[in-house]
């Protein structure tokens, strides 16, 4: 019988959980555990998952002659070390590496999209871009080394906003009085432009409702690409530059793209979400589990809308007028602004 766990491993997880200078917020596990390894996922899924990216510190990526060497760590192995305990032996993908912090997509043909507390200028530098960091085949293994035809770097962040449409100027304070940052998006220019990879295609005009079907790829926890079918949006409002889903993401999700599932296009940026982990186990023998809550339960992943500033630097127009309105975003509810870390050690975005 599942018991609480003791104290030091309760305030060590917690230690993982408290906010210490993110904007962003964790994500969840609604209903079932949807997320498909690249090689599980139907052919269209895959089509569009090839044009998907993975953010690394520049410092794990190491040159080596016409490759680069990835430096990664077990995903239990790096829960045993943050969180002095491993993952609970029912976690999937508890073997596989995690190395990745953020995800994003190629919405250009030298442009990534991505979450705006994913990037800054002055991160730009420091950056690097992975293409098709993902197991490819039953039985495979994600790559430890990737070609360095698939790696790219930052040239240039073109737009990037991190910001509520209620601020205060103060972050710290804007935090604190529960005022999200629905206003996170940005568009990074590579350092040249993507061979072998198509553009995927973003909805200027979306005509999203609640329980249009949806779905996201990227890299939770910075793990390889994860396809994750069989979501929902849940509360889009008219006004609001942010929508809510059920997608099945973690923290190394931020800025996926999330697909309107019958048109394929690229519908938003998941931004954030609720806690990911929760204590497992007994108190003998204590590990860390996802937190799972029904598909209509928990506060939601936020995703921030495609916006005319995306579309400016796309170079897309939608059939509203090229300057952005004036947009006063509603409160979201409180389980869904709290804000909660959404990194372990400082590695996950």
């Amino acid at each position: 019988m599942k018991r609480m766990l003791d104290l030091g491993l309760t305030a060590l997880l917690a230690s993982l959980l408290l906010p210490a200078g993110a904007f962003a917020e964790n994500k969840i596990i609604y209903g079932e555990d949807n997320r498909l390894d690249y090689f599980e996922a139907p052919a269209a899924r895959k089509a569009l998952a090839d044009s998907v990216v993975s953010l690394w510190k520049a410092e794990d990526v190491e040159a080596s002659g016409s490759k680069f060497k990835l430096k990664t760590a077990k995903f239990t192995d790096m829960i045993q070390e943050q969180a002095g305990a491993p993952l609970c032996a029912t976690e999937p993908f508890r073997e596989q590496p995690v190395g990745a912090f953020c995800s994003g997509s190629l919405v250009g043909e030298d442009l990534i999209m991505t979450a705006g507390h994913c990037i800054t200028e002055e991160k730009c530098s420091t950056t690097k871009f992975i293409f098709g960091f993902a197991v490819k085949a039953r039985g495979g293994k994600a790559p430890a080394e990737v070609p360095a035809s698939d790696v790219y770097g930052c040239s240039k962040v073109e737009t990037r906003k991190l910001e509520s449409s209620e601020t205060t100027g103060n972050p710290m304070l804007d935090q604190l009085l529960g005022k999200i940052s629905d206003q996170d998006f940005a568009i990074v220019r590579l350092d040249r432009k993507v061979t072998g990879r198509k553009a995927l295609a973003v909805n200027p005009e979306s005509t999203l409702k609640n329980g249009d079907a949806l779905f996201v790829i990227g890299h939770p926890v910075g793990l390889p690409l994860k396809v994750a079918d069989d979501a929902s949006v849940r509360d889009i409002g008219d006004g609001k530059t942010y929508f809510l889903a059920n997608l099945d993401t973690y923290g190394g999700n931020s800025g996926s793209a999330v697909f309107n599932a019958k048109t394929n296009k690229v519908e938003g940026i998941l931004v954030r979400g609720d806690q990911d982990f929760r204590a497992g186990g007994t108190e003998e023998k204590p590990c860390v589990e996802s937190n799972r809550v029904a598909q209509d339960g928990g506060g939601g992943e936020g995703v921030t809308k495609i916006n005319q500033d995306i579309l400016a630097v796309l170079t897309i127009k939608s059939g509203h007028a090229a300057a952005p309105a004036a947009v006063t975003a509603p409160e979201a509810p409180t389980r869904d602004t709290a804000p909660i870390l959404d990194r372990f050690g400082l590695e996950f975005e």
